[in-house]
């Protein structure tokens, strides 16, 4: 990150990188896919997956 930032010292640039628990926990909250906690097909039986990775 420091070389992103362009800072010289990880001690500037840990300003930036800092968060508290609620903001890291909002911020994880939205991540979370959509069908979370739902079942789902295992990635072998998903047929546009496996055609997919077969074309790679």
């Amino acid at each position: 990150m420091r070389g992103w930032l362009g800072h010289v010292s990880l001690n500037t640039t840990n300003i930036y990188a800092e968060i508290d628990l609620e903001t890291k926990a909002r911020a994880l909250a939205t991540c979370a896919p959509a069908d979370s906690g739902k079942s789902r097909k295992p990635w072998r039986e998903q047929p546009g997956l496996m055609e997919f990775l077969r074309g790679l």
